[in-house]
């Protein structure tokens, strides 16, 4: 099937031309292009019609899970014939695996209501190894080890009506892929009734039922595992692997071997070192996972040994989900791990053969979003997890080839790499040096235009800034100041206070929570000044905000540089009354250069407007919509009213049900809320 945009609105403003020349710069091999983008002018829309003029796969990689999940919610509004799926890490909700020695503290990876998580993950390779309209949007996370896609890929049990095959054949296959096999269905499960078997992939909450007779496939048809509806007859049907790090039989057992000799050889190397108690947990625990691996071809952080499954060397490049998108050449391996080179006139070999392995350019678009805050992410995701590893390995909590289990570096990342948009409204030195074409995209659709912006003096610039919150809070309209301390913010806001002006401060020692409490408030008008430290968040959309006064402006440094002061000033483009007062006694480089861009900006859009007849409006938007894939504090409830057993379960069983219902939504932060507090109700059971 093809990328098919299914909306109401039409490119406008600038967001044509600006389709038209990454569209040709695509086409005609260009790598690297930037899409510079105002606040505001739709570049998630333009990038849509970008994939469905050029019809490649595309994965998006976004600086945070949050813009993610807003990312992906878009795009499947824009597409919602074709696959878009949502990436992201366990990691990026939950706390991984670590050691602290200090307190000699060990804690082990989060391994509950992953369940949503997973099953978003194996939808995005299952959908890149089974069609070419794939969408995947992405956390930083995605350049982290994966397992094998030849693997996964070739392990998957491919199954058509007419073929020849037993009951007790398809069962050694689903088993060796890590179904489970049960007489309640569930993901990654299956059942066998008669001549019948039900298959739940760990991919969607579809069943495929397999009817058999007389030895060969007679009908294939799935329904839905809640509904119990019929969704449709099948010809033919392809199931994934229940894990990604699955390999066959030779391999893991050579794996396993591989694993003891590495396992004497660390043993060996803390006992010399006069850690015996070090020695002794990691045979232990190595052992203990050998023998899972051994029993049922899987255990618990199996990810920790992806080096010997893939018969990587220390210190190569993992397979990541990048090496998932199609390949422009690829030899496919077989059941046995080897190389196999079948005919071009095999479907299932040509389906392969599209797909990468390690080292080749993959046939993809990779769209960078806020580039100018993910790529230094991608630049330091390998040294944050070597240091973090380096402490379990030190303390015999791992084997050294848990070091292998990792993200890219830098240079692996590029390598990898087939045509690059990135899109920023700051683009940094990286973009700026590698991209062979910038396009601008200056003009909103609803023409808004860039903030005007005032220079005072950093004299009295408290009370000065006094007396412009005043005229704002007149007109019921919010004010942002950034300060450079977080000590200033706690200060300033409690002078607003005390002069009667509502204010609240925000800074990085406020909880995520908090924080999503305290925007959804200035924005309903619970308070009117926010005040705090940085203040530039990507993607941080607030349209009652119509001054932002930027204290100490000429203070260079990270707070103060062009991007920081550009996409800080921009917070205020949202407003059709947006100002920026700059509070400085000189004009530094960066401010001179953040006006500067400010005011070409705003030439542009006052020329454009005055040619199109167009009056900008501030833009009307739901407040609910700051956090709608972030979560608000609701679990404050006194469980003083459960006095009865069965009133406690049944308020378990309810929160269960909300727990699926939010990770189902994207929400996992959520869901994990719903699970402590399902914990402190079974504690209360224990009483």
């Amino acid at each position: 099937m093809k990328f098919k945009i299914n909306s109401k609105y039409k490119p406008a403003g600038d967001q044509p031309q600006a389709i038209e020349k990454l569209v040709k710069g695509l086409k005609s091999g260009k790598k690297f292009q930037t899409l510079l983008g105002v606040t505001g002018s739709g570049k998630t829309f333009t990038i849509a019609n970008v994939i469905e003029k050029v019809q490649k796969p595309t994965l998006v990689i976004a600086p945070n899970k949050t813009l993610a999940a807003q990312l992906a919610q878009e795009f499947r509004t824009f597409f919602p014939k074709n696959a878009v799926e949502y990436f992201v890490s366990y990691y990026d909700y939950y706390q991984p695996e670590a050691y602290i020695a200090s307190s000699d503290t060990y804690i082990e990876k989060e391994s509950q209501i992953n369940e949503e998580i997973d099953r978003l993950r194996h939808a995005s390779t299952a959908a890149l190894l089974s069609r070419e309209d794939v969408i995947i949007v992405a956390s930083v996370s995605c350049i982290y080890g994966l397992g094998s896609p030849e693997y996964y890929r070739n392990i998957a049990l491919e199954i058509s009506v007419g073929q020849k095959i037993s009951r007790d054949e398809i069962s050694k296959e689903l088993i060796e892929m890590q179904y489970l096999r049960t007489d309640i269905l569930g993901r990654a499960k299956f059942r066998m009734t008669g001549e019948t078997v039900e298959v739940m992939s760990p991919a969607r909450e579809i069943v495929t039922r397999i009817e058999l007779q007389d030895g060969k496939v007679k009908k294939i048809f799935e329904y839905d595992f809640l509904t119990g509806g019929e969704l449709g007859r099948l010809e033919r049907v392809m199931i994934f692997p229940a894990k990604h790090f699955v390999v066959p039989e030779p391999i893991m057992l050579e794996a396993q071997k591989e694993i003891e000799k590495d396992l004497e050889k660390q043993v060996a190397h803390l006992e010399r070192g006069g850690k015996l108690l070090e020695a002794e947990r990691l045979s232990r625990r190595t052992r203990q996972d050998i023998e899972m691996m051994r029993e049922i071809g899987y255990c618990n952080g199996i990810e920790n040994y992806s080096r010997y499954l893939t018969g990587r060397k220390p210190g190569e490049a993992p397979d990541t989900l990048i090496d998932y998108f199609p390949a422009r050449n690829a030899t496919p391996l077989d059941k046995k791990g080897k190389n196999n080179k079948i005919s071009k006139s095999s479907e299932k070999s040509t389906s392969q053969a599209r797909h990468s392995v390690a080292g080749g350019p993959s046939n993809f678009l990779l769209v960078i979003d806020e580039s100018h805050v993910t790529i230094p992410q991608v630049g330091g995701m390998f040294n944050g997890d070597f240091s973090r590893k380096k402490s379990l390995v030190e303390n015999g909590f791992r084997l050294p080839s848990a070091f292998d289990n990792r993200p890219l570096k830098f240079e692996e990342f590029e390598s990898k790499l087939d045509q690059v948009i990135f899109t920023s409204a700051t683009p940094a030195e990286y973009e700026r040096k590698n991209s062979t074409q910038t396009v601008e995209q200056i003009i909103r659709p609803t023409g808004l235009i860039d903030p005007e912006i005032l220079v005072k003096t950093a004299k009295g610039q408290v009370k000065d800034v006094l007396g412009e919150i005043e005229k704002v809070v007149a007109k019921k309209e919010r004010v942002l100041i950034a300060t450079l301390t977080k000590k200033m913010a706690e200060d300033l806001s409690e002078f607003l206070a005390e002069n009667k002006i509502k204010a609240e401060y925000l800074h990085s020692s406020v909880e995520t929570l908090d924080r999503i409490r305290i925007l959804e408030n200035l924005r309903r008008g619970e308070f009117d000044v926010l005040v705090g430290v940085n203040l530039l968040r990507e993607g941080l959309d607030l349209p009652e905000v119509s001054l932002v006064a930027i204290l100490d402006a000429d203070k260079e440094g990270f707070l103060r540089s062009e991007t920081s002061l550009i996409q800080t000033i921009g917070r205020a483009a949202r407003n059709v009354s947006g100002k920026v007062i700059l509070y400085a006694d000189k004009i530094t480089g960066s401010m001179k250069k953040a006006m500067d861009e400010t005011n070409r900006r705003r030439a542009v859009q006052l020329a454009y407007n005055k040619k199109h007849k167009i009056t900008p409006k501030t833009i009307k938007k739901n407040i609910e919509s700051i956090v709608d894939h972030e979560i608000k504090p609701e679990f404050t409830r006194d469980f003083a009213d459960l006095e009865s057993l069965e009133d406690v379960q049944g308020y378990i069983k309810q929160k269960e049900k909300e727990m699926r219902e939010a990770a189902k939504s994207l929400q996992f932060e959520k869901a994990a809320l719903i699970r402590d507090e399902i914990s402190q109700l079974r504690k209360l059971q224990l009483k």
